[in-house]
């Protein structure tokens, strides 16, 4: 009966284990994607150094639990207990890792707002001065998603830094502008309409609802997977316990 419950409970490993792989290997193709996206979106992570970092970090927590996963899936069908044991620890870290990264995401929500974004818009853009990291980093967000400002283009009017610049030459920056086909390879539809003010060259739309409305699946997706993936660590941290305690 002891016998029959190890070798369930090395195959419930097994199964975890594997279910850690293949998040390892969806966090790792994702990572890999934001890297080499032809779309803008690579640019934008480039020249924002926080989520430049966050890609990287991305990438490491994919190949860590691609690697985790795998090394389970050993540890279990060869009844290793130093591997188990190690795999234990290595996955304890993880879990508290998480833990403290979805603390910290909480505490730090209120820099996602849409009036946090407003406030820095207004007080930092500077046009199209490449230059100029954050400006730089909004020009491809425009650009990218086919979006003007935060709530819309009446936020460059309180754009001090850009009004100061444009010396009323220009309502709205070249980003806002309409392309065909959208994105940084498309051509202007008519640049001086567009910069004069113009509505029907102008992308109306914020970038604060675009993006949350293109992402807004993705987001419940990716917390659904957060929490799917923390149940699974702890049972899998369960079971390699148990297991590491029933070998002899």
């Amino acid at each position: 009966m002891e016998g029959d419950c190890l070798s369930c409970m090395k195959y419930l490993m097994f199964v975890f284990n594997f279910f850690i792989f293949l998040g390892g290997t969806c966090l790792l193709g994702v990572g890999i994607w934001v890297m080499v996206d032809p779309t803008g979106f690579r640019e934008v992570v480039a020249a924002n150094p926080l989520l430049f970092t966050g890609a990287y970090v991305l990438l490491a927590m994919g190949g860590l639990l691609f690697l985790l996963g795998f090394l389970g899936c050993c540890g279990a069908v060869r009844e290793n207990k130093c591997l188990l044991l190690f795999f234990f620890l290595f996955i304890l870290i993880i879990f508290l890792a998480e833990l403290s990264a979805a603390v910290l995401a909480f505490i730090f929500r209120e820099n996602l707002t849409r009036e946090f974004f407003t406030k820095e818009l207004t007080k930092h853009y500077q046009g199209d001065n490449d230059t100029d990291v954050f400006s730089a980093t909004w020009n491809s967000v425009m650009i990218t998603f086919g979006c003007c400002g935060v709530n819309g283009p009446e936020d460059f009017k309180f754009a001090s830094i850009y009004q100061m610049l444009a010396q009323d030459r220009e309502e709205v920056p070249e980003a806002c502008c309409r392309r065909e086909p959208q994105g940084r390879k498309g051509v202007l539809l008519n640049r001086e309409e567009c910069v004069s003010g113009r509505s029907l060259f102008i992308n109306t739309q914020g970038c604060y609802a675009v993006i949350l409305n293109t992402f807004e699946t993705y987001v419940y997706l990716a917390g659904a997977l957060a929490i799917g993936v923390l149940a699974i660590e702890l049972s899998v941290m369960i079971f390699a316990m148990c297991l590491f305690r029933g070998i002899q």
